[in-house]
């Protein structure tokens, strides 16, 4: 028996049953690469989930903790505040692209950055209401729940949820939901069911994360800005996945030229560590009155050390052009393999920068979900030593999200495990049954 047969025995008799993981067990890692228990190589193409754009163990953030741990873990900024989240304020202010004066606050996870900026949304406008929009994903809390547009795995059976939340469409062209589409419906919204007059915020991600990759088309976000300023609705960008170089600029909403009022950020701000902010107009941020927002461990100096690392290292490594590079190798190969004859399953390749995905389907005429031949590439991608993402709102779509730091030559290795694991699921779906 091997050592992750044995620890998954012991995670089932230990940990709850809604803890869904894979088979891997980690023991070490360096960048791009990861070894299990058992010895086996893997090359990440998930980075924790966007988490580690730096790579593993980047040495520059493994430096600034150690150099943090030597002097001290944790004190409670409301207690006795430190240098390093006034700075990491500061740099997060300079870069969020809101087009004005901004504040920051520091929390600990992408669900607490989001019900923060709801809360500072409703606390400016006094309002309630919030829209968000279908497809999205935006936590695993009550009120994070609320706002996504999702139901598996993250909703069932977990209801009810909190009220004054409200969905609209989302653009998808692939699935024939144009921008107009989308913004008719809003207007629906408004005038069925609740006066845009009662909306604090809109909250929307440049890239729908768990929602399949789906890009926010630049006019869409440019017509969010325009109803929001009409209404006096304050615009949220959950830039959470999207954010910290992943699509080839510091923040998704960049690629449109459209300033939101308020940044969610998470994942990639601090490199492996547990950390999150939220960034925006200062006018709107010094809403909230004092004692209102932060929480014991926001802002933990172990964290913001790393995430004062991993800004070093963005701008010292050129993260952003290397994510547009990364995701140009990634959508050519994606592209040549489904132009291929055999390869009509691969419905879609899309994404922005390095936050790339392809959508699995039976046919590209029905466009029918495939979830089935998408577990057999991600399994059989993990049997040859590569870790794939599944996401999207049909259970069909694979994402690929190595680090931003990766190796050419492990990009291209991974790409090789991946095309070679695409050609055995797809052609599984087409072989012909045993007599």
């Amino acid at each position: 028996m091997t050592v992750s047969s044995l620890l998954h025995s012991r995670q089932r008799a230990a940990v709850a049953g809604g803890v869904g993981t894979r088979t891997i067990f980690a023991q070490q890692a360096l960048n791009a690469e990861l070894w299990d228990v058992d010895g086996k190589r893997f090359i990440d193409f998930a980075a924790g989930i966007a988490v580690n754009n730096t790579g593993h163990r980047n040495p520059v953030v493994m430096s600034a903790v150690a150099e943090q741990a030597e002097r001290f873990t944790h004190t409670c900024f409301h207690v006795a505040p430190y240098e390093g989240y006034v700075k990491l304020a500061e740099r997060l202010n300079a870069l969020a692209p809101t087009g004005t004066e901004n504040r920051t606050m520091l929390v600990t996870t992408g669900a607490e950055a989001v019900e923060n900026a709801v809360k500072i949304a409703r606390a400016y406008t006094g309002r309630a209401g919030i829209v968000a929009f279908s497809g999205a994903f935006h936590g695993r809390t009550m009120l994070g729940m609320a706002l996504t547009g999702k139901v598996m795995p993250y909703k069932k059976n977990f209801g009810p949820f909190p009220a004054d939340i409200y969905h609209a469409p989302f653009p998808n062209s692939y699935l024939g939901i144009s921008t107009e589409d989308a913004i008719a419906g809003l207007e629906r919204l408004f005038s069925a069911d609740v006066d845009p007059e009662r909306i604090a915020a809109f909250i929307v991600e440049p890239v729908q994360g768990e929602g399949g990759f789906n890009v926010a088309p630049k006019e869409f976000l440019v017509c969010l800005r325009e109803i929001a300023n009409r209404h006096g609705i304050v615009l949220i960008a959950d830039e959470v996945q999207a954010g910290m170089a992943r699509t080839g600029k510091m923040f998704g909403f960049e690629h449109a030229a459209v300033m939101p009022d308020l940044v969610t950020m998470a994942k990639g701000l601090a490199g492996g560590f547990p950390l999150s902010a939220v960034t925006g107009k200062a006018e709107i941020m010094n809403s909230a009155h004092p004692g209102g927002l932060g929480g014991t461990y926001a802002g933990n100096p172990l964290s913001v050390a790393a995430a004062n690392a991993v800004l070093d290292v963005i701008e010292s490594d050129k993260l952003c052009d290397r994510a547009a590079e990364v995701g140009r190798r990634i959508t050519e190969r994606l592209n040549a393999i489904a132009s291929r004859q055999g390869m009509e399953n691969i419905g879609e390749v899309r994404g922005l920068g390095a936050m790339v995905a392809f959508e699995l389907v039976k046919d590209r005429q029905s466009k029918a979900a495939a979830p089935q031949i998408m577990n057999r590439i991600v399994a059989e991608a993990e049997e040859r030593g590569l870790i794939l993402l599944s996401c999207g709102t049909r259970l069909n779509v694979i994402r690929l999200l190595p680090p931003l730091t990766i190796e050419w030559e492990i990009l291209e290795e991974g790409l090789d495990i991946l095309e070679a694991s695409i050609e055995a699921g797809c052609s599984s779906s087409t072989a012909s049954p045993a007599a």
